[in-house]
Parts: structure tokens; C-alpha cells; sequence
């Protein structure tokens, strides 16, 4: 699967990325964020993890 030729993998794994650099610098306090914040991105990630995971594992088969 994907959008504009790049695959829907690749874009969840880029997206991770940038979500996990902001959790890092929202937890070391570099970036103001609210605790609200800091956890609701948390769960997005762990969401977004999941479905990264379970189709680069599907696409295998």
C-alpha cells in the first residue's frame, strides 16, 4: 500500500520518529508542553507502533 508512490510503512516510521524526538524533548523540557500533551502523544505513539508494526509484519507474507 501506498500514498503518492511512498509507502504507508515508511510515512508511519518517519511519523514515529518525529512523534519520539518530540516526547523526548517535551519530557527533558526543551519544548514547553502540558502533561496533557506529553501523554496523549504518548498514546499515539504506542497506537501508531502498533499498526507500523502489524503491517511491515503482514506485508512479509
Amino acid at each position: 500500500m501506498t500514498i503518492a508512490g511512498v509507502p504507508i510503512i515508511l510515512l508511519l516510521g518517519i511519523t514515529l520518529f518525529l512523534l519520539l524526538i518530540f516526547q523526548l524533548m517535551s519530557g527533558l523540557r526543551i519544548i514547553k508542553a502540558s502533561f496533557a500533551t506529553h501523554k496523549k502523544v504518548g498514546m499515539l505513539v504506542v497506537i501508531l507502533a502498533m499498526v507500523h508494526g502489524l503491517l511491515a509484519i503482514t506485508s512479509n507474507m
